[in-house]
Order: C-alpha cells, then sequence, then structure tokens
C-alpha cells in the first residue's frame, strides 16, 4: 500500500491543493511548499491530456503524492489519470451509487474493478506491468466528490460503496444545487455538509472537503473530516500578487 493511500484511508490530517495551471513548473513550485498532495485539475482547468503526464512527473521529482481531479465520469478519463503515474482520481459530481461503482471499477483492475492494462507511464512503458498490476489496487486512492441535492439525498448508499476511499464535499457546487447560496444559506448548507462529513466517517472512509482558505478548516476537522484541498495555484498566485501589490503601493503613499 502507498503511503499516500494508508495516510488517507488511516484519516491522517492532510491539506494538499488543487493544480491548475497546465504547467510543470507551476507544479513544482507548488510541490516545495509544504503540501501533502497535489490534485491536478483536469475538469476546470485548460490542461490537455500529455500535460497531466507532465504535471505528474513533476509531481513525482519532490516525492509528493499527485492526484487527477477527471473531467466526469467517463472509464477512459480515469484510466487516463491513472495510467500517467497518478496516485489517485477525484471524480466529480457523483450523486449516486451506481456512479460510485462504476468510479471503483475504472480505477482497479480485476477482480475489484475493470481497468484496462496498458503500457503507460505508471507500468514504466510496459516494463513493469507484472509490479505494477500486483500492487496497483492497494496504492490507488478512490475518492468521489459529493457536491449535488441528489448526492445528499443519496449519501448513505455513496458512503456504502466498497473500493471508495475518500468523499469529497464540493460545498460550491453543493450550495447552488441546494440552494443555499449566501449567507442566507449558510446554515443549511453547513447543515448539508455535516450530514455528509458524519455519513462518510459512519461507514468508516475518509471525509474531506475544499476550502478556500485556511480558517474553515479547524471546524472542519473537528466533526471528522480529515482530508482538505486548500485553494488552487491560480488562487495563491492571485492572492499573492494582490497583497504584495497592494503593500507596494503603499510603500509609495
Amino acid at each position: 500500500m502507498s503511503e499516500f493511500r494508508q495516510k488517507c484511508i488511516g484519516k491522517t490530517s492532510l491539506v494538499g491543493s488543487f493544480a491548475a495551471i497546465p504547467h510543470p513548473v507551476a507544479v513544482e513550485v507548488m510541490a516545495q511548499s509544504g503540501l501533502d498532495f497535489l490534485c491536478i485539475d483536469w475538469e476546470h482547468a485548460q490542461i490537455s491530456r500529455d500535460m497531466i503526464e507532465s504535471m505528474v512527473r513533476a509531481a513525482d521529482v519532490h516525492r509528493v503524492p499527485s492526484m487527477v481531479r477527471v473531467p466526469g465520469h467517463m472509464t477512459e478519463a480515469i484510466q487516463a489519470a491513472l495510467d500517467s503515474g497518478a496516485q489517485g482520481v477525484l471524480v466529480p459530481r457523483v450523486s449516486t451509487a451506481a456512479q460510485a461503482e462504476s468510479a471503483v471499477k475504472a480505477s482497479l483492475y480485476p477482480p475489484k474493478g475493470e481497468r484496462g492494462v496498458g503500457p503507460g507511464r505508471a507500468a514504466g512503458y510496459g516494463y513493469r506491468i507484472p509490479e505494477y498490476l500486483a500492487g496497483a489496487n492497494d496504492r490507488i486512492v478512490v475518492a468521489v466528490q459529493v457536491e449535488t441535492s441528489e448526492g445528499l439525498a443519496n449519501i448513505e448508499a455513496i458512503a456504502a460503496v466498497d473500493g471508495v476511499d475518500v468523499i469529497f464535499v464540493g460545498p460550491g457546487d453543493l450550495s447552488v444545487s441546494i440552494d443555499a447560496l449566501g449567507p442566507q444559506g449558510a446554515d443549511k448548507l453547513n447543515a448539508a455538509i455535516r450530514a455528509i462529513v458524519g455519513m462518510t466517517i459512519a461507514h468508516g472512509k475518509a471525509a474531506g472537503i475544499f476550502c478556500a482558505s485556511p480558517q474553515p478548516i479547524g471546524q472542519w476537522a473537528a466533526i471528522g473530516a480529515s482530508f482538505f484541498i486548500l485553494a488552487s495555484d491560480t488562487m495563491f498566485l492571485g492572492a499573492g500578487t494582490t497583497a504584495n501589490c497592494t503593500a507596494a503601493r503603499a510603500e509609495l503613499a
């Protein structure tokens, strides 16, 4: 079992971030920051399939685990991400147990799943296929993202799916889906997140959540969440530039 998966399923507190800038230099900068892992955001960023592999390779250089948030539920995308050498996948908008089961099947080799065997980077381009097959199912982290009203309603069934390691809350989409936008919807959103985290923990899975800033992490850790994705490289770039530009102008005032 990989150290990354062992920490995930062991509910060790982990703080990662999304990698959305489609270049290995950005990954290398992020990898040296002290993060526990990186999640390459193939869903929302303009990243090509070949760049995914370059970004995974850059994370590997600095011994930082990388996973990929795939664009959807497509088996081909999940397998491409894992063939690149990523140590896990984050599958978005999982709203039913059947969708969670499909994600597991696409991520794992038989008999646990239906992942196809190929000579990609993960298997040493064909030189290490037997060795890779022997341990891949124990190394791959399968995370599913619950972020819809349907997913909230089906959370007990989703949490019961064998092979899912992490159930990850997407609070942005969830707030839209359950009509809990803005400050007036905060209580409703918090209750939904607590329901998802609680059911996840009850079924022995690791619970995760996206946090745009560090402040909410303690709140969610207190109820059992352990897998945190903090902002993204683009968000950090924007925030850092803004803060330093403001400080520079203050020096000129």
